[in-house]
């Protein structure tokens, strides 16, 4: 029964990840992601129902539409692939309940927030807005459950003031940046938004060197934040929580 319950999760989430390749695709574009249907972006044509099978159609179309043969790009299916082993990870690490749907909510947010800042280096405010009142509903949910939203609430604050901050002295970030923390403090809560902004920055360093050692980027390039905050987010999701026990071990 267990393993029927994981593939089916896995496969649900390769089709939310396919509807996150619509948002990420025409947010932006300023428009909907509910209509049109889903269509070739090079010859228009609208794409049937074998066309939509996530990642199974990228392999069986060999990479190619199948009306005007354009290629698709591999991240279409990186994108679905990702989420499928993300979502499914988040349910083998808590199991089914309402932690597992908060996380995965989340991620399902950054993926789309992400993503469109690292093609656009924007983050649109429809988005971080959406996520941060799908958080406050949760927050309520947990509120009249009985339990306290008061880490949630300083998560929310410790990550929109960081990053606030510095955006105030350095101009180094965008608002946006503060936007997504303030969605994953209201997720994550304070000790894990410690740990997220953390790995941000260390995984945004990290990258940035080697972007400017391989001559990808120079020191004036702008790079988005917004993936390595979603990254960060993912990072303390998963091991947040080893990461905070084993410091305090160090200590």
């Amino acid at each position: 029964m267990e393993i029927f319950l994981t593939s089916y999760i896995f496969i649900l989430s390769l089709c939310l990840g396919s509807f996150l390749n619509v948002c990420i695709y025409r947010i932006p574009k300023g428009e909907s992601i509910i209509n049109p249907p889903s269509r070739c972006g090079n010859c228009k044509t609208r794409l049937k129902a074998l066309d939509l099978i996530p990642v199974f159609s990228f392999l069986f179309l060999k990479g190619k539409c199948r009306y005007c043969k354009e290629k698709i790009s591999l991240r279409y299916p990186f994108i679905e692939l990702i989420t499928g082993v993300l979502i499914t990870a988040v349910y083998i690490e808590y199991g089914l309940n309402i932690t597992f749907i908060k996380y995965s909510v989340l991620i399902l947010f950054l993926i789309v927030i992400g993503m469109i800042d690292f093609d656009t280096t924007d983050v649109y405010f429809k988005t971080t807005l959406s996520g941060i009142i799908t958080g406050i509903a949760f927050l309520l949910y947990i509120y009249f459950s009985g339990q306290s939203i008061t880490a949630y609430i300083l998560g929310a604050v410790l990550g929109g003031g960081v990053i606030s901050l510095i955006i105030l002295i350095t101009r180094g970030m965008g608002w946006g940046d503060a936007e997504i923390c303030v969605l994953c403090g209201l997720f994550l809560g304070f000790r894990l938004t410690l740990v997220m902004l953390f790995a941000a920055f260390v995984f945004g360093g990290i990258i940035g060197i080697l972007l400017i050692i391989f001559k990808i980027k120079s020191r004036k390039d702008y790079i988005p934040f917004g993936p390595f905050l979603a990254l960060g987010a993912v990072t303390a999701i998963f091991i947040g929580e080893r990461v905070i026990q084993l410091y305090l071990l160090l200590l």
